[in-house]
């Protein structure tokens, strides 16, 4: 019997299991608030670091250099079959999934286009990403799906909003682009400008642009726009139609097809945006997760003060970081419980 050889394997397997024990403790067991998104990368870390000892157990066992060997192939086997009888999809979406989280191509409340779908992130899972539409749909797009196409995400920075409309020959396009710029500044954009795109068989097509900083207006702003342009054009006596423009009236040589004022209400929704309605999970579930990150911060900063200070403070400092971990906590579950109520996204 080989007891050194015994000896040996059993500090390889206690130097095993206190190393996975220690990095289980470190990256995991320590941190009990940690969400999917911060868990999800640990997790892989783990179950690598526990294959890496499954073979230095194996390599240790005192038995002959072929039995090692199969019992290593045993494990490849085992390890590979696991693979084949998952599911392709399943793995591509998990695969894909991991690589968006090292890309970070976009965040939770992100406007994103991605082959015609277009909506806020309200949730990343490890299989699919949920965006809400302007409709306050949800839509679950697979992991796979956000690869293999495209993905537009407008920058959290500011985005350009526009609007397009066709105007005869009639009206010079002097008059025109300062109009233009100042409906821009009327409906909050800064910094307006604009283009000619086209000169057509009848009109020209005018497309007039602005700085939007607080993207999450972006939808009412691209209508604030359009009301703008309208109201201004027409205030100053221009029509908004191309020179093959029909009407079954008659009218008079010097007559313009031009609405008269009507004095509006101020307000929408109640005083609410449209977006306040249409991505109220998206802003939910942004809110949370910069909530999530900031009391992350707080605690990181409030353990690294236990090292310094009287006791006093270190209590407090103690109380604090329970008060965080619990706000976490109820952060966490409330999160469980809204991914649990069954949204029914819909899969294109």
């Amino acid at each position: 019997m080989d007891v050194v050889g015994w000896l040996v394997f059993a500090g390889v397997l206690s130097g095993v299991v206190g190393v996975l024990a220690a990095a289980h403790w470190l990256m995991i067991s320590r941190r009990p608030n940690l969400g999917i998104e911060r868990l999800f990368p640990r997790q892989l870390v783990m179950l690598a670091l526990s294959i890496i000892g499954l073979l230095l157990v194996v390599f240790a066992l005192p038995i002959s250099e072929g039995s090692k060997h199969q019992l290593v192939g045993l494990v490849g086997i085992v390890l590979s079959g696991m693979l084949a009888f998952s599911s392709t999809t399943v793995l591509a979406n998990l695969l894909a999934g991991l690589l968006l989280r090292i890309t970070k191509p976009f965040r939770i409340g992100d406007f994103i286009t991605v082959e015609g779908h277009f909506g806020r992130v309200s949730e990343r899972g490890l299989f699919d990403t949920e965006i809400q539409t302007e409709t306050r749909e949800l839509i679950a797009l697979p992991n796979t799906y956000l690869i293999s196409n495209p993905v537009t995400t407008v920058r959290s920075s500011g985005t350009i909003v526009t609007a397009t409309l066709s105007l005869g020959y009639d009206v010079d396009h002097s008059v025109v682009e300062p109009l233009l710029e100042k409906a821009a500044t009327g409906s909050g954009l800064t910094e307006p400008f604009v283009h000619i795109l086209e000169l057509g068989n009848y009109a020209v097509t005018y497309r007039v642009s602005g700085f939007l900083e607080e993207t999450k207006r972006m939808i009412s702003a691209r209508s604030d726009l359009y009301r703008q342009v309208l109201d201004t054009l027409h205030g100053e006596g221009v029509e908004i139609m191309s020179p093959s423009f029909m009407n079954q009236r008659r009218l008079g040589e010097n007559e313009k097809a031009i609405p008269k004022g009507q004095q509006r209400k101020v307000g929408r929704n109640g005083g609410k945006d449209a977006e306040e309605i249409a991505f109220d999970k998206a802003e939910e579930a942004e809110a949370m997760e910069d909530t999530k990150a900031h009391l992350l911060e707080e605690i990181e900063a409030l353990e690294a003060g236990l090292k310094e200070g009287g006791e006093e403070e270190k209590e407090r400092m103690k109380s604090d970081i329970e008060a965080r971990r619990k706000w976490l906590r109820e952060l966490e579950e409330r999160t469980a419980t809204a991914k649990g109520g069954g949204t029914g996204g819909v899969r294109p």
